[in-house]
């Protein structure tokens, strides 16, 4: 008798496509299969995003679409919602949505394949009872691919005045080293050459866990334990870019010099009003000392515009700090007004034309400094991860100062995709790179 099959769709960032990971690994325990494709499958999951309304209006366009798919025995295939989307609008959602079937949270997501089940009209699987979190389960399954995402917390507790996550995703809490470690080796032994760490808040890692552990310690023990292997962290906030971080970058070599640091915006003003800290002039001292202290690094932040009572002067010193501060790569996000955050009724709210005009124009900005210093990188040697070959034959992959996904990529004459090697960058064109390989892989 064939396995039940579930097809997943994963809408949002990164994070969620580690919790689709673990709920297919908790399904496929339990005796299903996964299938890539939506036609014909048993179920569907669709892993939501809820961070900001146009995340929200993709996750339910996906929902709507998906509802109308029949399944191989004739009929709707039941369509399972899970994550943040649930887990932000709880039971408001069932009456809204009535083309689900079922509702999973993020806290719930261990319960993936007891709820798929029910919505199926199967019975429990030997040993339900005893069924613990999908994190705890041994997977007997690993996405094969040059780079991985592996999660090493979840929550948060900010609370930065626009965010929704802590609402969604709870309180923060670190996973344990052995829990990392377990998730990484299954990375490695899959083939994985790169490893990025990812959560909401990594630069808090281990503050919940114990005095001496920290993220810089994670970094070392991870690179030590895996020498042939790339490690990357995402997602650190500024006031957690701390000397002992710095010095683990600095320290490996198969460590990331590369810092991804969620500014969000310049004026001291505007970060008190979203419940952060900080100051243009400290962000440069920061970023002054980290490039000092970590060569080659690379910097990638975020930044909001058009938040609340930011005026026209503000705008024009967060370009100018953007300007200054030569960041590698840069994210620009309009302040989106999500309702039940602090921000929502916060006064001087900003016309949604202006906001997307000031998005645009700091995009542009970003753009031209970031083309620009990434340009300065020609003539010198990289190490670049193969990742594979595109439709015309070209051979790609990605310099170690150049996340997943996010930073571009870097083309190349010759190598083996899944090898590391070594080459001199040639010519440049926004954030890709061509580079001419000098070494064996």
């Amino acid at each position: 008798m064939a396995r039940p099959s579930v097809y997943f769709a994963t809408l949002g960032c990164a994070k969620n496509e580690v919790d689709t990971r673990h709920m297919q690994e908790a399904l496929l325990q339990d005796g299903f299969a996964i299938s890539d494709d939506a036609e014909g499958c048993d179920a569907i999951v669709v892993n939501t995003c809820s961070f900001i309304r146009p995340a929200i209006e993709e996750s339910v366009d996906a929902i709507f679409e998906l509802a109308g798919i029949e399944g191989a025995h004739g009929g709707g295939v039941p369509v399972v919602v899970a994550g943040c989307l649930p887990a932000r609008f709880g039971d408001d959602l069932a009456s809204e949505l009535v083309e689900a079937a079922a509702f999973v949270p993020c806290a719930d997501e261990g319960d993936i394949a007891s709820v798929v089940r029910e919505c199926l009209g199967l019975a429990p699987s030997a040993g339900a009872d005893d069924r613990t979190d999908s994190r705890g389960a041994a997977p007997k399954r690993q996405q094969a691919a040059a780079f991985a995402y592996v999660k090493i917390s979840d929550g948060c507790d900010r609370f930065c005045s626009y965010c929704t996550i802590p609402y969604i995703r709870g309180r923060y809490h670190s996973f344990s080293f052995e829990e990392v470690l377990r998730d990484v080796r299954l990375a490695v032994d899959a083939g994985v050459r790169e490893v990025v760490l990812i959560g909401q808040d990594t630069g808090l890692w281990g503050s919940d866990l114990s005095e001496t552990d920290s993220l810089a310690t994670l970094l070392g023990r991870l690179a030590d334990l895996f020498p042939d292997t790339w490690f990357r962290a995402m997602y650190t906030q500024p006031e957690n870019v701390t000397d002992e971080l710095l010095e683990a970058m600095a320290a490996h070599d198969n460590v990331a010099p590369y810092l991804d640091i969620p500014l969000q915006h310049c004026v001291g003003r505007i970060l008190a009003a979203m419940n952060r800290t900080g100051s243009r002039d400290g962000f440069m001292r920061m970023l002054e000392e980290a490039r000092c202290a970590v060569p080659g690094l690379a910097v990638r932040t975020t930044l909001i515009a058009g938040f609340p009572g930011e005026t026209e002067d503000d705008f024009e010193e967060l370009v100018s700090f953007v300007e200054d501060a030569e960041f590698d790569y840069v994210g620009v996000f309009p302040y989106s007004r999500e309702e039940g955050t602090a921000a929502f009724s916060l006064d001087g709210q900003v016309d949604e034309d202006e906001k997307a005009y000031r998005a645009e124009r700091l995009r542009t900005v970003a753009d031209a400094v970031s083309a620009s210093v990434v340009s300065r990188r020609v003539g010198h040697a990289c190490r670049v991860l193969v990742e594979g070959v595109e439709e015309d034959g070209q051979l790609f992959g990605r310099s170690i100062v150049q996340a997943p996904e996010v930073d571009g990529v870097t083309f190349l004459d010759a190598g083996r995709p899944g090898s590391i090697v070594e080459a001199v960058v040639e010519d440049t064109l926004m954030y890709d790179m061509e580079a001419v390989r000098n070494g064996r892989g």
